[in-house]
């Protein structure tokens, strides 16, 4: 039984995506908070930020505005600001908004008391165990027809070290995303049920990965 903020929380990230992109909508914000939960059971956390964190985690993704990073942040404490939260657990979830991201990987949040860093640990590696396995993949395909993206393309190589600004304005091929990002997630893993969770996904994956390029090449 959800609590009274939770519920309103869920009320309004629906209505927010209603019109989301598919890899970005309601059902992928459900599925990383129910991950979150079931993460959290074998860890210590404070459930409520991390149910609000993984709640509001894409309220505003920079890659559908513009870039920008601090949209997300405001609506987010507009929205706890208007059901009263405190303070301090506003601070706390935006801090894991602000830090969840994969191009943020190689940014050091900053560490105090007052950060929730188990809470983020726990919320990062759901979002990003929805980014692998079969979900993962279906994603995947349905940004890159978004974008409308090449599906693959051989003479376009995987860029294995891109900075954060060079990540973000990344346009290349589906399969390469795989590369540059997807099959790194599970070494990124924070907590011992998420890795378990990512090891069965990534193994997925790069058996798909395996059968597309077969088929790619008419091998088979």
């Amino acid at each position: 039984m959800e609590n009274e903020l939770i519920s309103k929380t869920i009320d309004f990230v629906k209505l927010k995506l209603k019109n989301a992109e598919a890899g970005h909508d309601w059902f992928h914000i459900e599925r990383v908070w129910k991950l979150s939960k079931k993460i959290a059971e074998n860890e210590d956390g404070d459930l409520e930020i991390i149910e609000l964190g993984a709640l509001l985690h894409d309220i505003a993704d920079p890659k559908f505005h513009n870039g920008d990073e601090e949209l997300a942040l405001k609506i987010s404490r507009d929205f706890l600001e208007s059901q009263n939260l405190e303070d301090v657990k506003i601070k706390k979830v935006l801090f894991i908004i602000k830090n969840i991201s994969f191009k943020n990987r190689n940014e050091k949040a900053e560490i105090s008391i007052e950060n929730p860093v188990k809470e983020l640990q726990i919320v990062q590696d759901a979002d990003h165990l929805d980014a692998i396995g079969a979900i993962g993949i279906a994603r995947t395909f349905n940004f890159g027809g978004f974008k409308n993206n090449k599906m693959y393309d051989p003479e376009i190589l995987p860029k294995l070290k891109m900075s954060k600004e060079e990540y973000k304005k990344s346009d290349g091929t589906t399969i390469n995303h795989f590369y540059e990002k997807l099959l790194l997630l599970k070494d990124l893993m924070n907590t011992e049920t998420a890795k378990k969770i990512a090891s069965k996904r990534h193994d997925f994956m790069e058996n798909f990965l395996n059968e597309f390029l077969q088929e790619w090449d008419v091998k088979i």
